[in-house]
């Protein structure tokens, strides 16, 4: 008998994933269109992982390469140690794995030559390619299914989104 007490205690206190959004939804108090975000954001930090595990990396050094592929401009290994949270040696170390692995190129900055910065290696940026095409066509059929004019709302909401944490972020680094 002390045994199913137990377990019902157990079951009484273990929510799930659902029921714990819900209690935080209603703490929180925001948009049903802002938690359905959240999710994508949650979701897209597991399908990091799994493309990761596909590209046979480490999930540090999958994010790393994706931080080389999707800059704006050509960063060197301190910048990347500054987007990956790790200090400078860390980040040398990284990289140092990724140029040896054949996934980075180091080549002098062209404005500054004492800077270095990197290059996703050719295969490097064809694997992601490949990794990321099975999700990328999924999120496509979602929004063929949208018509013209949600779908420039949804693109100007997103755009929106993606400011409001690039502004998070930099006032973040100031506090």
């Amino acid at each position: 008998m002390a045994a199913d007490e137990g377990s019902v205690r157990r079951a009484a206190v273990t929510v799930s994933q659902d029921e714990a959004e819900e209690q935080g939804r209603q703490v929180l108090r925001a948009h049903e269109a802002t938690w359905a975000l959240w999710a994508v954001l949650r979701t897209a930090d597991e399908a990091r992982h799994a493309m990761a595990k596909d590209l046979g990396l480490p999930y540090t050094d999958a994010l790393a390469l994706e931080h080389v592929l999707s800059a704006d401009t050509p960063i060197g290994p301190g910048e990347l140690g500054r987007r990956l949270g790790v200090s400078t040696a860390s980040a040398t170390v990284l990289v140092d794995r990724l140029v040896a692995g054949g996934r980075l190129v180091r080549h002098p900055d062209l404005h500054d030559g004492r800077r270095r910065v990197l290059q996703a290696a050719e295969q490097a940026r064809k694997d992601a390619i490949t990794a990321m095409t099975p999700l990328l066509r999924t999120l496509d059929a979602a929004t063929a299914r949208l018509d013209d004019g949600t779908t420039a709302a949804v693109v100007a909401y997103l755009r929106d989104i993606a400011e409001a944490q690039r502004d998070y972020s930099r006032s973040s680094r100031v506090r």
